[in-house]
């Protein structure tokens, strides 16, 4: 990803992850990234960390935004947004339409949502998109991100039917989990330049630098 870029990228601290960064590598990855484009926001993801774990989501380690994947309250999420000194987004799966409803709770504890499909067992980076007519209509409380499968080919349709304010990219782009493919990497980036402006987001692998790329 030497010669892509993106407006945030984010770093996996979920252990069960297959995209899991060590806490020793992640300060180092999110420098890269400050580098190449200093207004690149750097996204630390994790699941219901424990208070043990904050000094891991302070913003001195290097990022700006902190991802909460887990079964976070919005009382918890205030919480952590008041202690890490970072900005939060809050990423919910969405079973049926009827979760929107409870998005709203969250207006004022959290700084974005990133919407995602419900899969069983898994928190993320499923490849399985949030059905389109969900969310046709929907008035979001907060700046929002989609997520889910999102790929080239998908683009036409998705930006003609909804205004997100940012695209997640992580399975849609990738080989294999954490392995990313500069390809579709590059074919995405090509069909956000032709579509509206919209922000999109990243995983970093290791020793990846990225350069932001307006679409």
């Amino acid at each position: 990803m030497a010669a892509l870029g993106a407006d945030a990228i984010g770093v996996i601290a979920v252990p069960s992850s297959p995209r899991f960064v060590p806490p020793e590598a992640r300060p180092g990855l999110f420098a890269a990234a400050g580098a190449a484009a200093a207004d690149c926001q750097g996204v630390l993801v994790v699941a219901d960390p424990g208070d043990e774990q904050l000094q891991e989501l302070e913003v001195q380690r290097g990022h700006r935004v902190v991802q909460l994947h887990g079964a976070e309250t919005p009382q918890r999420c205030r919480q952590l947004r008041e202690r890490s000194g970072c900005r939060v987004w809050k990423a919910l799966r969405l079973r049926s339409p009827q979760d929107l409803d409870t998005l709203a709770d969250y207006a004022d504890a959290v700084d974005a949502l990133l919407l995602d499909a419900w899969v069983p067992h898994q928190l993320g980076g499923t490849g399985h998109p949030i059905p389109l007519d969900w969310l046709e209509g929907w008035s979001a409380p907060l700046p929002w991100w989609l997520a889910g499968g999102i790929r080239a080919e998908r683009l036409p349709e998705l930006l003609a039917r909804l205004t997100p304010t940012g695209l997640d990219a992580s399975s849609g782009v990738e080989t294999a989990p954490g392995e990313k493919d500069l390809g579709k990497v590059k074919a995405l980036v090509a069909a956000l330049r032709r579509g509206p402006s919209v922000r999109w987001r990243a995983e970093l692998p290791a020793a990846s630098p990225v350069r932001r790329i307006r679409p």
